[in-house]
C-alpha cells in the first residue's frame, strides 16, 4: 500500500474502531476460492512505454468482433450503432454531466432521462420506468428485492431459462439478505412447469423471454396463475431488439419487467459498461429502486423536469432506501435513447424483422449439416443447436477458420450436461457470406 499515507498505527486504530483484529477479517464473506494466497506474479515496476507494448501484444492475441464472422450472443449482442450516436454522446454537456441535483441547471440531462424512461416504459408495455440501472443482471436482482418488499415474502422462484449470470447475481444479493431463492435446473427446451411450482410462500417468479437458449415464451398463463397466488411475475429481456417484433411482457401480464439495453446504441465494450432497464406498474412505483425523473411546470407555467422520486440511499436515509445502487448508467442510457429515437417505431420493427430473418436463414442452412440438430423451435435472433461432440472444442476449431461461432452452453451452465449444445446469435450485421462461412467452418470442425 505504498501510495496510502497511513501508518501501521493508523490502520490498527481503524480496525479497532470497527471491532476487528486483522484486515483479513474484512473479507470474511468472500468465498475462499476467490481470495489469492500470494501476490500476483507481476514485475514490481515497468515504464509506461513497456506497459503499453506489453498490453498491446496481449490485445493483439484477441480476435475482434468487427474483424470476422461473429455469431456470439448469450446476453451481449453485436448490432450496428450509427456514427451519429457516438458523435452526440461525446458532446461536452452530455459527456461530463453528473447527477442532476440542481434542476435549474440540469434541464437537458433531466429531459434526456425523462425521454429514456418513456421509451423503456413503452417498449416493456409498462406504466413507469426508472432512469436506468447498472446492467440487466443487477436490475433482475433488484426486481426480486422489490417483489419481497411489495409482497412481504422472502422467497423467489427463478426459471431455468434465465441467463445463469443473472441468476448468480440474484443469488448473491439474496444470500447477503438471507432470503431464499430457488433456481430451477437449466431448461433447454422451455418445458419446465413453473405454474405447478407456484405456492403462497413465493414473492415472485422470474422468467426470461427470449430465454438464454433463445426460446420465446408466452407469459400469459403464468401471469394469470401468479395473480391468483398473489405472486409477482418478473419478466427479463436481454435482447431488447426483440421487442420490435414480439409482444411486450407488460401486455402479457408481467408485474415488473427488467432487461439489458446494450443492444441499442451500445457496443459490446468487452462486457461493459451496459445499461440496466427497469419498469413496473404505477401502483408499485414507490418500491421501485433507482431514481425517477418527472415532468412539471415552473412558477411561470413553463414545462420543466425534476427528480420526482429518488429512493436511493444517496438521497434518503439508508434504512428507507429501496436500493444501495447509487448511480445510473447515464451515458449508456443516452446512447440507447438517441439510437432508439433515430430508429423510431418503424425502424425498430424493421431492424427486428431483419434480425429474425437472418437467424431463420442460418437455422435453415444448418439443417443440412449432418449430425447438427436445431433445438430451439420458436426463436427471435438466437437459438440453441446440438452438435456431435464437445461444443467448446468446436468453437475453438471454427475460430481457426475465421468464424466466432457462438457460446458453448457449458460455459454458462457448467455441470448441466450441456457439453454438446451451442448458442448461436445472428443479428443484422451478419451477411449471407458470413452464414456461408459459418456452415463451412462448422463442417470443417466436425470433420476433425
Amino acid at each position: 500500500m505504498r501510495y496510502l499515507p497511513l501508518s501501521s498505527d493508523d490502520r490498527a486504530d481503524m480496525l479497532a474502531r470497527v471491532g476487528l483484529e486483522k484486515i483479513d477479517q474484512l473479507f470474511a464473506d468472500a468465498p475462499a476460492g476467490a481470495l489469492l494466497e500470494h501476490p500476483i506474479d507481476l514485475p514490481r515496476r515497468k515504464t509506461e512505454l513497456e506497459v503499453e507494448r506489453h498490453l498491446g501484444a496481449l490485445a493483439a492475441q484477441n480476435t475482434p468482433a468487427g474483424q470476422t464472422a461473429f455469431f456470439v450472443g448469450a446476453g451481449a449482442y453485436k448490432h450496428h450503432v450509427p456514427a451519429s450516436v457516438d458523435h452526440l454522446i461525446q458532446r461536452s454537456e452530455f459527456l461530463t454531466s453528473y447527477t442532476p441535483y440542481q434542476p435549474e441547471i440540469s434541464q437537458g440531462t433531466l429531459q434526456v432521462l425523462f425521454e429514456f424512461q418513456t421509451q423503456v416504459a413503452n417498449l416493456f408495455g409498462m406504466e413507469v420506468a426508472n432512469a436506468s440501472m447498472y446492467d440487466g443482471s443487477t436490475a433482475t436482482a433488484e426486481a426480486i428485492l422489490m417483489a419481497h418488499r411489495v409482497t412481504k415474502r422472502r422467497k423467489a422462484l427463478v426459471s431455468g431459462g434465465l441467463h445463469p449470470h443473472y441468476a448468480a447475481t440474484a443469488r448473491t444479493l439474496s444470500d447477503m439478505a438471507e432470503d431464499e431463492i430457488l433456481v430451477l435446473p437449466a431448461d433447454l427446451l422451455a418445458q419446465e412447469d413453473l405454474i405447478g411450482a407456484l405456492d403462497d410462500s413465493l414473492s415472485c417468479v422470474v422468467v426470461q423471454t427470449p430465454d438464454v437458449f433463445g426460446n420465446l415464451r408466452d407469459l400469459r398463463p403464468l401471469a394469470a396463475a401468479c395473480k391468483a397466488k398473489g405472486v409477482l411475475l418478473i419478466a427479463v429481456v436481454t435482447e431488447i431488439v426483440s421487442l420490435g417484433l414480439i409482444e411486450s411482457p407488460g401486455a402479457m401480464g408481467a408485474d415488473i419487467v427488467v432487461g439489458e439495453g446494450q443492444s441499442i446504441g451500445n457496443g459490446l465494450n468487452f462486457g461493459g459498461p451496459y445499461v440496466g432497464l427497469f419498469a413496473t406498474r404505477d401502483k408499485y412505483v414507490r418500491q421501485m429502486p433507482g431514481r425517477l425523473c418527472g415532468q412539471t411546470v415552473d412558477a411561470e407555467g413553463r414545462r420543466g423536469f425534476v427528480l420526482t422520486l429518488s429512493t436511493r440511499e444517496q438521497h434518503i436515509r439508508r434504512e428507507k432506501a429501496t436500493s444501495n445502487i447509487c448511480t445510473n448508467s447515464g451515458l449508456c442510457a443516452l446512447a440507447f435513447s438517441i439510437h432508439l429515437s433515430l430508429l423510431g417505431e418503424a425502424g425498430l420493427k424493421t431492424l427486428a424483422l431483419v434480425n429474425h430473418a437472418n437467424a431463420v436463414a442460418l437455422a435453415e442452412a444448418l439443417e443440412g449439416v449432418e449430425g447438427v440438430e436445431i433445438l430451439t423451435k420458436a426463436f427471435f435472433n438466437e437459438f440453441a443447436l446440438r452438435v456431435p461432440g464437445d461444443a467448446a472444442a468446436l468453437v475453438e476449431s471454427m475460430a481457426d477458420w475465421g468464424v466466432l461461432a457462438g457460446v458453448p452452453a457449458s460455459r454458462l451452465a457448467p455441470g448441466a450436461a450441456l457439453d454438446d449444445v451451442l448458442l448461436v446469435a445472428n443479428t443484422e450485421v451478419n451477411t449471407p457470406e458470413d452464414r456461408q462461412a459459418f456452415v463451412a467452418a462448422l463442417k470443417q470442425g466436425l470433420s476433425k
